[in-house]
């Protein structure tokens, strides 16, 4: 699914990733670990064309990335990758269904078709009582659980996670976990999330240990 051969990057003088090769398969859920500093999130901005290396090939479900022109490269981002971060990056004007209807609706989808798929996603995470709420109306997890439907609105081949559970408390990080390795038992989705939290890194299929920009 994700093929990382020999990425660097460096900001200014500072070396920040030293060479990365890296599979990851369909349906793994791979945990990516290391100190601050390390280059966990420069890592997987790279994998999700966020952000280009200065050298290496990025090959994502067939396709080889760094050769997409920067249209052709959103529209793939769009269709074949989807995100979740620390913070939910949610819309406040928009409700849950609106928020989750966004990535089918740059897509192209007609408005009744996305808020359609919108619904059926956000039943399918307990969150169809709270469709027409706005974020402000929400819980921490219910947010982050509206933002893991957003992620998955266009069927996408990996979903890259940054610190997706840091700012919730004990219970509803628990249960966001759990709802990743349904996912993948579910809809075979492949995950990867960047993670200080211990026992998530215990429970995934693979650990990435990152120190100093390199794979150890």
């Amino acid at each position: 699914m994700i093929q990382l051969e020999g990425i660097t990057k460096s900001f200014g003088a500072l070396q920040v990733l030293k060479g990365i090769d890296l599979e990851i398969g369909k349906g793994e859920v791979v945990s990516i670990v290391g100190p601050s500093g390390a280059g966990k999130t420069t890592l997987l901005q790279i994998m999700g064309t966020l952000d280009k290396p200065d050298g290496g090939r990025i090959i994502l479900n067939g396709t080889e990335v760094n050769r997409l022109k920067e249209k052709e490269l959103s529209a793939f981002r769009n269709r074949e990758i989807g995100f979740v971060f620390q913070f939910h990056q949610l819309l406040p004007e928009f409700t849950a269904v609106e928020n989750v209807m966004m990535p089918s609706l740059i897509q192209g989808k007609s408005s009744g078709t996305a808020r359609k798929e919108a619904l059926d996603l956000l039943d399918f995470l307990g969150l169809s009582e709270r469709a027409t709420h706005k974020p402000a109306e929400l819980s921490g997890g219910e947010k982050q659980r509206v933002a893991v439907a957003r992620a998955l609105m266009n069927h996408p081949s990996v979903i890259l996670a940054d610190e997706p559970s840091g700012s919730l408390d004990t219970q509803n990080k628990g249960e966001l976990h759990r709802l990743f390795f349904e996912l993948r038992d579910k809809l075979g989705q492949t995950f990867v999330i960047v993670t200080h939290d211990e026992e998530l890194a215990t429970q995934t299929d693979r650990t990435i240990h990152l120190v100093d920009g390199r794979i150890v």
